[in-house]
């Protein structure tokens, strides 16, 4: 259950030690009370930020799993499971971050803009929880998106999953710069004054940061 609710997310080391976690060894540890106090949940985060759980009945020693179990039905396994879930949910909000995209040249991106312009992504969209948007903290208007595409979608001869940057361009030179291999006419933006690249660093960084500046500029006006 655990793999399902921190899917898609990295943890934030110095956040467990704030919400309480206890370090020693590479290993964070944080206990909580769960069913009146008849059991232990026991949580621990390993230094590669996998995360498992034990649960204890307090009385007897033994380690209890029912709330593991997806068939296991009842008011107390219930109770218990949903105390489970709710400590673990809150530990993701406190300790954890979303980690959608996982080509090197999106992290590259994330950093860059985060320690360029102090952009944070947005997730705006509970029904494409893949996508999301930075924008100028000045005006509110945006100047990027990454996504999550099938690349048939940019009109390639594959199916594969791939994470691509939406960015604004000047309208007078997109018709230079797009090749429809690198770089494409704006993904679901308006093709006059986007464009897209996708990340597998067939766009070396420099290109690609020099196009983020741009964009942040345009969007300025």
């Amino acid at each position: 259950m655990e793999q399902e609710i921190f899917k898609d997310t990295k943890v934030n080391f110095n956040k467990l030690i704030e919400f309480g976690f206890a370090e020693a060894n590479g290993r964070y540890t944080y206990s909580a009370p769960v069913g009146e106090n008849q059991f232990l949940l026991k949580i621990v985060v390993d230094q590669n930020g996998k995360l498992s759980t034990e649960m204890l009945d307090k009385s007897s020693g033994d380690e209890y799993v029912l709330h593991l179990v997806e068939g296991a039905t009842g008011s107390f396994v219930g109770k218990i499971r949903k105390e489970y879930e709710e400590i673990l949910q809150n530990i993701k909000k406190n300790c954890f971050e979303k980690n959608i995209f996982k080509s090197k040249q999106a992290h590259e991106v994330i950093l860059y803009i985060k320690e360029k312009y102090g952009s944070e992504l947005e997730f705006l969209w509970p029904k494409f929880p893949n996508n999301a948007i930075w924008r100028r903290n000045d005006n509110n208007k945006w100047y990027g998106a990454l996504l999550t595409v099938s690349a048939n979608k940019l009109n390639l001869e594959s199916n594969e999953v791939i994470e691509i940057l939406d960015l604004r361009a000047e309208s007078q030179r997109i018709s230079e710069i797009v090749d429809n291999e690198k770089i494409f006419q704006g993904y679901h933006m308006n093709k006059n004054h986007w464009i897209t690249i996708i990340l597998n660093n067939s766009l070396p960084n420099d290109a690609l940061f020099a196009l983020i500046d741009k964009s942040f500029d345009l969007a300025k006006k």
